[in-house]
């Protein structure tokens, strides 16, 4: 589980930039092309946080939405996979426009 390192980051990323004030509240993106199980870094959080500026604060987790652009016929889709094609030309020439991201947008403190 990738997750528990993950979220130790996320906490040391917030303790870090917190000015030595206590973390309450925290909001991750998370893209669906992470490769990221939302629920399971919602598990990892309290365990991660025990004991750090952190502890009790409250975790929300947006999901980002994964989507592509076509480079033939500009159509822009969501992406089920880093494989899909076009669904308007079938082409495969596709740049992924979001869905993999995995980063702290904000956090609250005391």
């Amino acid at each position: 589980m990738h997750e528990l390192s993950l979220t130790q980051g996320v906490v040391e990323i917030c303790e870090s930039n917190s000015g030595g004030r206590r973390v309450t509240a925290v909001v991750l993106e998370v893209g669906e092309l992470s490769s990221v199980v939302p629920e399971a870094l919602e598990f990892c959080f309290e365990a991660c946080s025990k004991g750090t500026l952190l502890e009790g604060a409250r975790l929300t987790i947006e999901r980002i939405p994964a989507m592509g652009k076509c480079h033939d016929c500009s159509k822009e889709f969501h992406l089920r996979s880093y494989y899909n094609s076009c669904p308007s030309c079938g082409s495969h020439q596709v740049t992924i426009k979001s869905g993999e991201e995995l980063r702290v947008k904000e956090m609250e403190v005391d």
